[in-house]
């Protein structure tokens, strides 16, 4: 029996999607297992299967319990870090590109393609330049910007601006201007017209830009590093994890269960809206 090429081709590409599953999933099948096992096992066979799943609460509890780490202040500053800087990146980037869209000068181009150009700007770049500009900013305003929490959120604020001025400058497109004309005739402010017209109109990438924010802040791990320190009162799980982890011995049992702890979260939310991340970024970067 003759196979056409439509359907050998199609099915190499079934193929090959599940082999990039697997290779996409071992890393997180590796974690999961290894989080129910003792640093011994894990270190003796790290892909065998675990003998005592039971060993995953232990260690569970081994992590809460610890007097090192405050696994659990540092859980509670990621969800503080990442609620405040999602409300100000979702709020300042809507306004600035829906100034950039409806005001369509030379000058609004010009700052909508810096924005643009800033995506492609490796962070390493701005490490060093970053930590000193905080400092003097800082000392110039009388406030304390690095090992603060303030402090890190406006970092935030400036890299997760650029990406989502774009999108949403997309999406914003899409919305008939003759709605912002109708409010402006009856005699709304542009403030009034954004929050109670624009605004309500930008849920489908709002949903888009807070998970796909949400999920680079909650796993971020450098920024926090510079921004915070390992050793400072405000702390992210990224950074706690690094605790267990010490110069001549790694608990790799705990690693990898606090680990696995932290991606929870993340799990969750990406697989109850995950179709809001593709719908929100076609209709934000084509429309």
């Amino acid at each position: 029996m003759s196979h056409s090429p439509r359907k050998i081709w199609q099915a190499l590409l079934e193929a090959f999607t599940v082999l990039l599953f697997v290779l996409f999933m071992f890393p997180f099948g590796m974690v999961v297992l290894n989080s129910a096992k003792t640093s011994k096992e894990i270190i003796f066979n790290a892909i065998a299967l675990p003998s005592d799943w039971g060993q995953l609460f232990v260690n569970i509890g081994l992590i809460f319990s610890n007097p090192t780490v405050h696994y659990v202040n540092a859980f509670a500053d990621s969800a503080v870090i990442t609620v405040l800087s999602l409300a100000v990146i979702v709020l300042f980037s809507s306004m600035a590109a829906w100034v950039l869209e409806r005001n369509k000068t030379a000058w609004s181009t010009v700052i909508f393609m810096a924005f643009v150009a800033a995506m492609v700007i490796p962070f390493q770049v701005l490490m060093y330049p970053l930590v000193r500009w905080m400092r003097i900013l800082g000392q110039f305003l009388h406030v304390r910007l690095l090992s603060s929490i303030p402090g890190i959120v406006f970092a935030y604020l400036g890299f997760g601006s650029p990406l989502s001025i774009f999108v949403f400058h997309g999406f914003i497109k899409n919305i008939p201007y003759e709605l912002e004309e109708s409010a402006t005739i009856d005699g709304a402010s542009r403030a009034k017209t954004f929050f109670q017209i624009v605004f309500p109109l930008l849920q489908p990438i709002i949903v888009t830009v807070l998970i796909l924010n949400g999920i680079w802040i909650w796993n971020d791990y450098l920024l926090p590093l510079l921004m915070l320190g390992t050793n400072g009162a405000v702390q992210t799980i990224p950074i706690a994890v690094t605790a267990f982890a010490g110069a001549y011995l790694k608990q790799w049992d705990l690693i990898l269960t606090s680990t696995l702890l932290a991606m929870l979260p993340v799990i969750v939310l990406y697989l109850f809206a995950q179709r809001y991340i593709i719908k929100g970024m076609v209709e934000g970067s084509i429309k």
